[in-house]
């Protein structure tokens, strides 16, 4: 039972390096099954978001389950190589615990990752990967996020991704309500930056998605218009704020889209946040003169300065991990004694069954029964202890004194 975590994060990976290793919703289950299928892993769950890539796997083959990452999405090794990190054993759970506490977060104490990670432990769950080691390793780090958002401040102030996406905007624009804002995407990052945005009242609204449907569930909360992905070439100049987050593998916003744009805008700014991973906008629209294009890495330096109310809280939260990371592992040395606790019984079931079947024999030919059950316990015990007197008495003088302390402590023996 070993127990490793690996992947890249937004600390170790840019986001050019975080795209490429990205594991889209449609491509979970195929990958889940792939590594576990070619058995690099007895099991396997991965959490993938704009800010990590990460395999949680019970594995004897760690560095396979790593290079399996840059193979699976045709990428060379030493692309990849160079910003992953392999934790094993209590390595990896301190840092489960420390990623679903919001610890490890570009948004210190952010709670949307521990969302993140309860989803990738349902898809696992649903793929067949997710064994009596990931199980607990999970249903442990859930625990203990919510004990370190319980006891700790690490949570209160938070500043959030959303919230930077307004701030950075209010300083290209001197107000959100003279603006009009285009929501590409309908997910659960798009409906959070919406709503900050939402908030300061702009004077249009727009949600632009694959799924139509999706995007009128979203505008109707909102208070704006719904329109398909594939009128975005004659929407976009119409928009001011642009902010995309989709499950795209390819960039839907590419550089000719945006240059026809600022030319019908007659150069009036764009501001553009693109908060997925990989990314929804071409790097190069960033390089137009009208455009202030901003990533989830852009992002991120505009909430660190809003840490410094619950770094006060980190130490706290990192006690509470490291007694739970030291409990767990205890847990987990303990299930490495249960195939040898799995041989014992079975070997002292046999050696029942035997005694028992001799019994029931002598029954058979009219043998007196108390007779008969003090010769099956006189057996049993003999059958029992032959084995450890025989290795005791064989021993040399020094291995005698380590086996019969051992015994001692096995059996609570007294001395007498």
């Amino acid at each position: 039972m070993q127990l490793f975590a690996c992947g890249v994060n937004h600390h170790t990976a840019p986001v050019a390096i975080r795209e490429r290793v990205a594991f889209p919703p449609d491509i979970l289950e195929r990958a889940l099954a792939d590594v576990t299928g070619h058995k690099l892993a007895r099991e396997a769950a991965i959490l993938s978001t704009c800010n990590r890539t990460e395999i949680y796997c019970n594995t004897e083959r760690p560095e396979a389950v790593s290079a399996w990452l840059a193979e699976f999405h045709s990428l060379p090794a030493k692309d990849v190589q160079p910003y992953l990190y392999l934790l094993p054993n209590d390595q990896a759970v301190s840092h489960a615990f420390r990623v679903a506490s919001g610890l490890d977060s570009m948004v210190l104490g952010e709670t949307q990752i521990l969302g993140q990670m309860k989803q990738a432990a349902d898809q696992a769950k649903q793929a067949g990967t997710l064994g009596l080691l990931l199980n607990r390793l999970f249903q442990r780090t859930f625990s203990v996020a919510k004990e370190v958002r319980t006891a700790t401040h690490i949570g209160a102030n938070t500043v959030s991704m959303a919230a930077a996406a307004v701030s950075l905007a209010e300083r290209i624009f001197p107000s959100i309500e003279d603006q009009a804002i285009l929501f590409i995407g309908a997910g659960e990052m798009i409906e959070l930056v919406a709503t900050h945005f939402a908030a300061r009242k702009p004077k249009r609204v727009m949600v632009a998605n694959r799924t139509v449907e999706r995007a009128r569930e979203l505008a109707r909360k909102l208070g704006g218009e719904a329109a398909a992905l594939n009128a975005l070439p004659e929407l976009l100049a119409d928009f001011d704020i642009v902010i995309t987050s989709t499950a795209s593998p390819l960039p839907i916003l590419g550089l000719g889209m945006a240059e026809r744009a600022v030319k019908l805008r007659k150069h009036r700014p764009m501001f553009m946040v693109d908060l997925a991973v990989p990314r929804d906008i071409e790097t190069e629209v960033g390089q137009l003169d009208d455009v202030f294009l901003y990533t989830v890495d852009d992002l991120g330096e505009v909430v660190r300065a809003g840490h410094d109310n619950r770094k006060a809280a980190v130490g706290q939260a990192e006690a509470i991990i490291a007694t739970n990371v030291t409990e767990f592992m205890h847990w987990v040395d303990g299930r490495r004694a249960v195939p040898t606790l799995r041989s014992l019984r079975d070997h002292a079931e046999r050696m029942r069954r035997h005694e028992l079947d001799k019994a029931a024999r002598a029954l058979a030919r009219g043998d007196d029964p108390q007779a008969v059950i003090e010769a099956m316990s006189r057996g049993l015990v003999n059958k029992l202890l032959h084995e450890p007197s025989h290795t005791l008495n064989q021993a040399t003088s020094e291995e005698r004194e380590t086996l019969a302390r051992h015994l001692a402590h096995l059996f609570k023996l007294r001395d007498e």
